[in-house]
């Protein structure tokens, strides 16, 4: 039999070396704060997701935090992937209009047309403009 502890990720504060709680993960996305890329960069799982589905990336973006969202992105956290309600970050972003998250999404290959309602019918639903991708 294996030890459950020991196939679990690294959860302990690399500034503080504290443990913790999954859900305290999930409140340093919405926060925006850095340590959790430390976090990702000891061997926090970059796409740790959370009941509801939400990735670690999806709940920075939606919370407006364009630059945990770019250092997620550029560790490996996928810009496309949807939650339990098949809603992906670009359209979230597009929702809630942070413009300097959208543009970090597109950047990484966020696809418009992922998800349901889709970033492109977010943008219509609302009237406003998708970027072109690569557009800064």
């Amino acid at each position: 039999m294996s030890d459950p502890e020991k196939n679990q990720p690294d959860m302990s504060d690399p500034e503080g070396g504290a443990r913790l709680e999954p859900q305290q993960l999930f409140d340093l996305a919405r926060q925006g704060a850095d340590v959790l890329l430390d976090l990702v960069d000891a061997g926090l799982p970059v796409d740790l997701t959370d009941e509801a589905g939400n990735s670690l990336l999806m709940l920075a973006a939606y919370h407006g935090h364009a630059e945990l969202t770019a250092g997620l992105a550029e560790r490996g956290a996928d810009v496309n992937r949807l939650n339990s309600k098949n809603q992906a970050p670009l359209a979230g972003a597009i929702f809630k209009n942070e413009s300097d998250v959208i543009r970090v999404l597109m950047e990484h290959g966020a696809d418009v047309d992922a998800g349901t309602p889709s970033a492109r019918a977010t943008a219509k639903m609302f009237g406003r403009e998708l970027p072109e991708p690569g557009a800064r």
